[in-house]
């Protein structure tokens, strides 16, 4: 079996590269730079560096910010959010229904679900504690597209329902911690 030229010259350039390794490092034109003692700009509270010391720019409110981004939700049309807005009170009265007890997961995800037209499985479910005789600290969301619609039961007994966009994580509850 003979092989193509062209096969055996890619082949060859592709052991070259592997075994020659990148360019050097004097090519990188961050090779001159280094962060080796040097630390954060100081913040407005804190007393300013020395004149020409350099530092390293910081934004807190910005990493802040970036850290949260999973939670920003999709922007929904006045549309979408009326489309959604009967969901949302049915919602509101099952898990009013739902506070009068202690239903078990597969109760509440199965009555969430036959509120917002869903299977029980496509339902966001999140509990606390169960202290009491009631369901307390229940949160549950289900939606299709980016529309979500999420309800919940505080700890007091609060129900709420509302109509929302779906989170950048792809999810209608947001995430408990950041990244």
């Amino acid at each position: 079996m003979r092989r193509h030229p062209s096969r055996a010259v890619t082949g060859a350039l592709l052991l070259a590269a592997l075994f020659t390794g990148c360019a050097e490092r004097s090519a990188d034109p961050r090779a001159g730079a280094t962060t080796e003692g040097m630390r954060f700009c100081p913040s407005p509270q804190e007393p300013p560096l020395p004149s020409g010391a350099p530092c390293i720019p910081q934004d807190p409110a910005s990493k802040y910010r970036e850290n949260h981004a999973y939670r920003q939700e999709a922007e929904l049309t006045e549309e979408e959010r009326a489309g959604a807005r009967g969901k949302a009170d049915d919602l509101g009265g099952v898990l009013r229904e739902l506070a009068k007890g202690r239903p078990a997961e597969a109760e509440v995800r199965s009555a969430v679900a036959g509120a917002l037209g869903l299977k029980p499985n496509e339902i966001e479910y999140r509990v606390g504690a169960r202290r009491g005789p009631t369901i307390e600290n229940l949160a549950v969301a289900g939606g299709t597209g980016k529309v979500c619609v999420k309800g919940a039961i505080t700890d007091s007994g609060t129900v709420t329902s509302e109509v929302s966009g779906r989170t950048l994580d792809g999810t209608c509850l947001p995430g408990l911690g950041g990244h």
